[in-house]
């Protein structure tokens, strides 16, 4: 017989929950040997195969020729560097002209941004600068995009649960999102396999990239108790997983950043981004640094900025806090000044400095008040005004 415990069992008290929505791709398969596998559902999707990808995976290679014997046409679009528009509209049309019905994306977050801008646009007339956001003409998709199948190569991004495309406008010096919560991928694929042995320069970079992923979301107005949930979990597990690397090469560590990405992804594409984001899209689309160097250059300087802002509005800086537990406990540095002090640690793992982009003399304000206007500094923590933005720049040169 079970006793009967007399007395109160205290239950957890829960703040109001406001009403959320929640998206992500139509399936997500995680693990190491999954990309192998995943040849039979591109399949399922259509015998007409538009492959995305770089040129750097050779693995890629063994993917096509298995498509290629399950009775598939393969066409082929070797992407290089971050897509532009005229870039979406010539593997768009190569796309239309092979009649694909299946997208498969392999790649770092540019390939798969390529791979879900052209699965939105073959079915869609018009050419991709009339459907995105700030610098086209903003219109809805006109068809439900081609099935989509994303398989990332590096842990960064978390493109492949995404529903937007960051494409670059050269002409307008900005880089600016075609978005739809159609884009999302049917199938994500994340097999860490791919990463093994990235070198350091790009595991950093891509890999602070995935931990403002989830430490923005964290701090997001649009915040919901879901991501929040998730976030909370991945924002030391990433921090852990990067300490880690920078002593040795680490397997576990691999899976675990990998992971962090797929989380980043999911949580930005419900709670949105911040400041961290809105400068970086700007940057990114004025100069050549990398984005993810960028996200990590900025990632401390914005921290410090968001924490002094909330202080002075709220008084309570608890994510703050947690945040630079986090950071304190992974790279051995003081809580109290674990957000300065992060660009000395990405100093330590010679990443370069945002200078080596920005020349001295660069109007650092017009690059913050354009930051302004985008979409992820609308979801920021705080209202930060030019000149705050200005020395978080300043800061990451």
């Amino acid at each position: 017989m079970i006793p009967c415990i007399r007395g109160v069992i205290p239950i957890p008290q829960l703040n109001n929950i406001s009403p959320f929505s929640f998206l992500t791709a139509g399936q997500i398969r995680f693990g190491r040997g999954t990309a192998k596998a995943a040849t039979e559902d591109v399949a399922r999707f259509g015998r007409r195969v538009l492959l995305v990808r770089g040129r750097a995976v050779s693995q890629v290679d063994d993917i096509s020729t298995h498509l290629e014997q399950l009775g598939c046409t393969v066409t082929s679009v070797f992407a290089q560097g971050e897509p532009t528009c005229s870039d979406v509209d010539a593997a768009t049309e190569l796309g239309r002209a092979a009649k694909v019905d299946v997208i498969l994306a392999i790649g770092g977050g540019a390939v798969l941004d390529l791979g879900k801008a052209v699965a939105a646009m073959i079915p869609t007339q018009g050419n991709v600068i009339d459907y995105l956001e700030g610098v086209g003409g903003a219109r809805p998709l006109t068809a439900d995009p081609l099935p989509c199948v994303a398989m990332p190569t590096t842990a960064g991004t978390g493109s492949e649960v995404t529903k937007n495309a960051v494409v670059s406008v050269p002409s307008a010096g900005r880089k600016v999102s075609l978005r739809d919560n159609r884009m999302l991928p049917r199938l994500a694929v994340i097999d860490p396999f791919f990463s093994d042995g990235t070198p350091a320069s790009v595991t950093f970079s891509s890999g602070f990239d995935a931990v403002t992923q989830v430490i923005e979301p964290y701090l997001s107005i649009k915040a919901n108790p879901l991501t929040d949930s998730l976030c909370r979990a991945a924002i030391p597990l990433g921090l852990t997983a990067l300490a880690q690397l920078a002593r040795q090469e680490d397997e576990k560590a691999r899976d675990q950043i990998a992971y962090v990405s797929l989380i980043g992804g999911i949580a930005l594409a419900n709670a949105g981004l911040g400041a961290v984001h809105g400068l970086a899209g700007v940057i990114g689309g004025r100069f050549s640094a990398p984005h993810g160097l960028i996200c990590a250059r900025l990632l401390g300087p914005v921290l410090r900025l968001n924490r002094e802002a909330e202080r002075a509005a709220s008084g309570d800086d608890k994510r703050y806090s947690d945040i630079a537990t986090w950071m304190s406990a992974a790279f051995d540095v003081s809580s109290l000044t674990a957000f300065e002090m992060l660009n000395s640690q990405l100093d330590d793992l010679a990443l370069p400095r945002l200078g080596q982009w920005i020349e001295p003399g660069t109007d650092l304000r017009a690059i913050s008040a354009e930051a302004l206007t985008t979409s992820s500094i609308k979801s920021n923590a705080n209202v930060l005004t030019v000149d705050q933005l200005s020395s978080a720049v300043e800061d990451a040169l």
